[in-house]
């Protein structure tokens, strides 16, 4: 038997140890950057006195640091490997992590996340997800949706875990056992990383977009749209669990309810994922967004715990399904040849979305004492992606499908 013979038949069997390994460092990492500080505002806040948006800004200076690595590390993924990219950003991550809890000062705040977003982060999302993409040569969507599950879950569980810890350590140690937590449990699985193997073949991607519409165009038409719509994303992110501590429940009961909405997100992401194999990429996509977007207002006008949970629950499914099908959607509309990059700079002004969110919560929380104008405008928003995206729809739908070569 040849090589590439042994390298075929093992490859479905690795291919989902690749999946999970990537799903769990997504997890965690993923967990702490995008939302992990939502349950560290009232604690910053009293033990600081620092304000919400100040505080908003430092995880708005980690999602900017993602987007910046974002567009670098899958360049240096392709050049290097994803086994020293990835081991990279969990150290990174972890140290900056740990360091991040002995700050003292506002800006070293703000320094430190920027260099986990940009060295940890950015060395983690796109390329794990351009590596799980790339291991699904078939059933990419369902794969990617796994994936994405597993960031769902870190979402849900990093900040439930550090409510936890902050009520028994308080916030300096709760950070600094995350960041321990990072590098003892996601080393070895950085370790476990590699590519797929080469297929041997000889086949040349094309350049060739399969609507026929420039990649450039296609890239930038997303990543206007993704801004708006991790915009409307960040707000319940960041802002539901000190929404819910507003009227008068404790850090871990509202960090439950943030909680069980990503649980429940965890099959919106797999559901989306198979929905957009069904019925299209985009039209799922629309689909999840307006779930989103519909719904995301909603939250400001609850007032009981077992009301909290049912909607989020109800929200938590089809929002899951956005970031899901963004995925699916750049790998299907760009060239074969330009998926990397593409997928690269989508999720980088993703990141930047998710930070513009956050920190306009906190901004008008503080000029207004209530959290209605933050939510009014995650679902303005969400309104201008739907429209972003449908008109890209309608671009390509009207369009002459280009012959193949």
């Amino acid at each position: 038997m040849t090589t590439s013979q042994k390298q075929h038949l093992r490859a479905p069997r690795e291919r989902w140890l690749i999946l999970g390994a990537s799903a769990i460092i997504l997890a965690v990492t993923m967990g702490q950057l995008v939302n992990g500080l939502s349950v560290y505002f009232v604690p910053l806040e009293v033990s600081q006195g620092w304000s919400r948006a100040e505080i908003a800004l430092i995880n708005t200076s980690g999602l900017i640091g993602l987007a910046l690595g974002s567009l670098v590390m899958g360049f240096a993924a392709e050049r290097f490997g994803i086994r020293p990219v990835a081991l990279f950003g969990v150290i990174a991550t972890g140290v900056a992590t740990i360091l991040a809890s002995r700050a003292e000062e506002l800006w070293q705040m703000y320094a430190l996340f920027l260099l986990a977003g940009a060295l940890g982060g950015g060395a983690l999302s796109a390329p794990l997800m351009a590596l799980v993409g790339n291991w699904f040569v078939v059933g990419a969507g369902l794969a990617i949706g796994i994936a994405s599950a597993g960031q769902a879950l870190g979402q849900g569980g990093m900040p439930l875990a550090g409510a936890f810890l902050i009520e028994a350590l308080g916030w300096r140690d709760a950070l600094a056992v995350q960041g321990l937590f990072t590098l003892v449990a996601l080393v070895p699985l950085a370790l476990l990383l590699r590519d797929p193997p080469e297929t041997g073949n000889g086949a040349v991607l094309s350049d060739q977009t399969p609507s026929g519409l420039p990649n450039g165009l296609i890239t930038a038409w997303l990543s206007l749209a993704v801004l708006f719509c991790c915009t409307c994303m960040a707000v319940p992110l960041m802002h539901l669990v000190p929404l819910i501590q507003g009227c008068g429940f404790p850090a871990p009961e509202a960090s439950g309810v943030l909680f069980s909405m990503l649980m429940v997100a965890i099959l919106g992401r797999v559901a989306f994922g198979r929905l957009a194999d069904m019925i299209g990429a985009v039209p799922a996509y629309l689909v999840a967004s307006g779930w989103q977007t519909t719904l995301v207002f909603g939250f400001t006008l609850l007032g009981r715990l077992d009301s909290f949970y049912v909607y989020a629950a109800i929200y938590g499914f089809g929002y899951a399904g956005v970031m899901t099908t963004l995925l699916v959607t750049v790998r299907n509309l760009s060239a074969p040849a330009r998926r990397a990059s593409s997928l690269g700079i989508v999720i980088a002004f993703a990141y930047l979305g998710h930070g513009l969110g956050g920190w306009q919560g906190g901004l008008f929380y503080d000029a207004t004492g209530a959290y209605s104008w933050t939510f009014a405008n995650a679902a303005f928003a969400g309104i201008a992606n739907l429209v972003i995206v449908g008109a890209l729809w309608l671009t390509i739908n009207r369009r002459p499908r280009p012959t193949p070569a």
